[in-house]
């Protein structure tokens, strides 16, 4: 059983490939701590997605579809009442012979992702025209993302780093090109890169390898000068299966690992696993990502998700608001960390 999930600042959908479902269903974010929980299904005919992503402004999603190994774009409008309705608008042509392991949208809007679990990787505009098809050189590729700043594919797989491309537009808005871009290759590792994530300016970005090891690069270069991708902070893992999701905070400060059924949190200014949490399912964790604000992370597994507070993230915000209040800061700077520091600390009060 897979999901993947993805939460925006109004909405989030879940694909479900359980015979019988074959369903998309679109959640309110804001009811998330509420008992009652208002939804909308929206069925995938005679197939199911494996794949499900907002486009930039929430008034439409792209799913994949599982065994016509095609995208189809769903139009989202809001009824009379203020709830939602959701219609098929556009199916895109076939483009790759075996699975879909990526699948994304642009933040600007400009362009769609999808890359197979060999080594074909394909540009897409919104259309459903192909812009340009890239070969990964990966042997086997196992996770394609488009970074949040809407200009990078990055992809990784069988090789021990993960290759990153620009894809770039004319003044005009027409189509440019799909480039290497070798100053961003993210190396370091002896074994095949599982995932890689990102936060939210793209200025930081993780990995996560078979040879049980993370790894967060500072990203935020000037590339087109030569300059490369910097290694921050590396750490291990306890590697549980044959395969591991890597999640980064949007302020690069907590990174979590899912080997497994296990979460395991990191702080990315030590390196030191902070906490696990064990066998949250009888699965595969499937998703692993965060929120926009950070303060929770969603994972997928067993046919639901499951929402968590990031405790790590009170924890490093704590460690790292006291280290400015060492520094010259204004009295308003100072009254405004402390006070954070006390909300963070009134919070963690909560947990044990």
């Amino acid at each position: 059983m897979g999901m993947h999930v993805r939460i925006m600042k109004v909405n989030f959908t879940i694909s479900d490939k359980a015979i019988g479902y074959r369903t998309v269903f679109i959640w309110e974010a804001k009811d998330l701590a509420n008992k009652e929980r208002k939804s909308l299904r929206v069925n995938v005919e005679f197939d199911f997605a494996t794949h499900v992503k907002w486009s930039p402004d929430c008034r439409a999603f792209i799913i994949h579809k599982y065994n016509e190994n095609s995208l189809e774009v769903y139009k989202v409008e809001k009824k009379k009442d203020g709830w939602l309705s959701a219609n098929k608008a556009l199916t895109f042509p076939k483009a790759h012979e075996t699975d879909v392991i990526g699948m994304d949208i642009a933040s600007n809007g400009k362009f769609i992702m999808t890359c197979s679990n060999k080594t074909d990787l394909v540009i897409w505009d919104l259309k459903g025209d192909q812009l340009a098809k890239v070969d990964t050189f990966l042997m086997s590729t196992t996770c394609a993302k488009i970074s949040p700043c809407g200009r990078f594919v990055v992809a990784s797989g069988f090789t021990p780093e993960a290759k990153t491309w620009e894809v770039t537009f004319e003044k005009s808005g027409e189509f440019k090109e799909v480039k290497p871009v070798p100053q961003l290759t993210l190396g370091g590792h002896t074994s095949g890169v599982y995932d890689v994530a990102f936060d939210v300016d793209s200025s930081h970005m993780s990995t996560v390898s078979k040879d049980g090891t993370w790894r967060i690069f500072n990203t935020k270069v000037n590339y087109k000068q030569g300059q490369d991708a910097r290694l921050d902070i590396s750490g291990r893992y306890e590697l549980a299966s044959n395969s591991s999701l890597v999640a980064l905070s949007p302020n690069a400060e907590v990174l979590v690992v899912a080997s497994a059924s296990d979460l395991q949190f990191f702080s990315t200014k030590s390196g030191k696993l902070d906490y696990t949490i064990e066998n949250l399912s009888a699965d595969h964790i499937s998703s692993l990502f965060f929120d926009a604000s950070g303060k929770f992370l969603l994972a997928a597994a067993d046919r639901k998700i499951m929402v968590f507070h990031n405790v790590t993230g009170y924890r490093c915000g704590i460690v790292h608001a006291k280290e400015k209040l060492k520094e010259h800061q204004t009295s308003a700077t100072r009254e405004r960390l402390q006070q954070f520091i006390k909300d963070s600390e009134d919070f963690l009060k909560n947990f044990k």
